[in-house]
């Protein structure tokens, strides 16, 4: 077994780990930190409904939240006071579960050589959720009590309760799925900004690029979207190469655009009328 901040090397030799984390390490990390805020935002909106006003300065203090988390958990890991960070590289996906490469050389005592092989990319995100956690159970519920005049008792604190459910889920999806994160979620990103896309723009019954324009906030919901897409895009071709990479982010609004050139002929009514007609 290793001291945290060190991994073992091809001669089964502890070193420390002095490299940094490449671009892809980055990206993961990024995806990792929108997590909660994504969540925030999402339930923030779901419980603020129409009458309430203060649902904008809510998304304002998540983020806000997520960004100071961000930034102490980075200034707190090694080397201390700094933004920079010292890592070990990924090579393989069993680096994430060392607990699981135990050997017992006689087949009955067990030598425990657990140990982080992946440092900091596994623990920094558990450090990170605590710290979101603290800062939200800080801040929100003064602001919450203040502003949400619009909204009942017991509905006014439902984002924040929703939050102490939703962090246990990420901290545990964290620690059992962090390898299999790793690798997957560039993919996860692109599909799950494609089915929310629909569904929202379904759900809002936008069929035009005009039911678009009519409020901002779906112009805004549009573009979050679309930058979801741009990330995902980017952490799937890491931009090694800038003069093939860099025109694959053209295809960001093509889903979008698909849906609104196509929603006419899929309107539930009309299918339902054609339908009848034909029989």
């Amino acid at each position: 077994v290793c001291p945290r901040g060190q991994r073992t090397d091809d001669n089964k030799i502890c070193r420390e780990c002095m490299g940094s984390p490449d671009r892809y390490d980055w990206l993961y990390l990024g995806f990792m930190a929108m997590l909660p805020l994504v969540l925030h935002w999402f339930f923030i909106e779901w419980y603020s409904g129409k009458k309430s006003s203060s649902a904008l300065l809510q998304h304002v203090t998540a983020l806000f939240e997520c960004s100071i988390a961000a930034i102490v958990t980075l200034l707190v890991s090694d080397p201390v006071g700094s933004l920079h960070i010292r890592s070990c590289k990924v090579k393989k996906l069993s680096d994430w579960y060392t607990m699981l490469y135990n050997p017992s050389p006689d087949y009955i005592t067990t030598v425990h050589c657990t140990h982080e092989a992946v440092y900091p990319l596994y623990t920094i995100v558990f450090i990170y959720y605590a710290f979101c956690l603290v800062l939200m159970m800080l801040l929100r519920p003064l602001l919450v009590k203040k502003i949400a005049c619009g909204l009942g008792k017991s509905d006014r604190f439902k984002s924040i309760y929703a939050a102490l459910y939703f962090f246990p889920i990420l901290t545990v999806l964290q620690a059992v799925g962090g390898g299999l994160l790793y690798y997957a979620f560039p993919y996860i990103i692109l599909v799950l900004s494609l089915v929310t896309l629909a569904v929202y723009m379904s759900a809002s019954e936008v069929e035009s690029f005009k039911d678009l324009l009519v409020r901002k906030k779906r112009l805004v919901v549009l573009v979050s979207h679309w930058l979801l897409h741009a990330y995902g895009i980017i952490s799937i071709s890491k931009l090694d190469k800038l003069e093939q990479d860099l025109p694959l982010l053209a295809l960001v609004p093509a889903p979008a655009l698909f849906y609104l050139l196509t929603a006419k002929y899929t309107e539930p009514s009309r299918i339902l009328s054609e339908g009848g007609n034909g029989h």
